[in-house]
């Protein structure tokens, strides 16, 4: 437990908020069952960020799905970061994705999603979906199936 602490600088520690976007707060820590495929799964419902034209701020459910390998994310420090993106301004495609990307930097998952289920504006709700499967595996046919119709689950 001693080596988990040291490794991990969020969890068990005064909470420092960071109000722009800032993916060095992401910290990981080792998958003791990296032989299993087995899913985890992060729901933000009260994820904030800011439209890049007007500066309005836009609400969403952030939903994280990933099959881990060796690494997984450490919540709290998943909650720091989505958190960074509240004056952020960016358009919703543009965080579901920087959101996998700092993930997949972060971990190297076999196989990651990100939705983001953007209230709406004008009367227009955004949903966007990406995900990553790891090349040459299982994982990036997965990635396939699931990006062809992840409008079906």
């Amino acid at each position: 437990m001693t080596t988990r602490k040291k490794e991990l600088k969020q969890l068990g520690n005064p909470t420092e908020y960071h109000f722009d976007y800032t993916p060095e707060v992401l910290e990981a820590f080792e998958n003791k069952h990296p032989d299993n495929d087995y899913w985890v799964r992060f729901n933000c419902p009260e994820f904030t960020s800011l439209c890049p034209i007007t500066g309005q701020p836009d609400f969403a459910e952030i939903r994280i799905s990933y099959i881990p390998d060796k690494l997984m994310v450490e919540s709290k420090s998943l909650k720091l970061y989505l958190f960074s993106f509240r004056n952020h301004g960016d358009f919703h495609e543009d965080c579901v994705n920087i959101i996998m990307k700092d993930l997949i930097r972060l971990m190297n998952p076999k196989y990651i999603e990100v939705t983001g289920i953007f209230t709406p504006r004008g009367g227009i709700s955004i949903w966007p979906y990406a995900n990553y499967g790891r090349k040459n595996t299982k994982y990036e046919q997965l990635a396939e199936r699931r990006l062809f119709h992840h409008n079906e689950e």
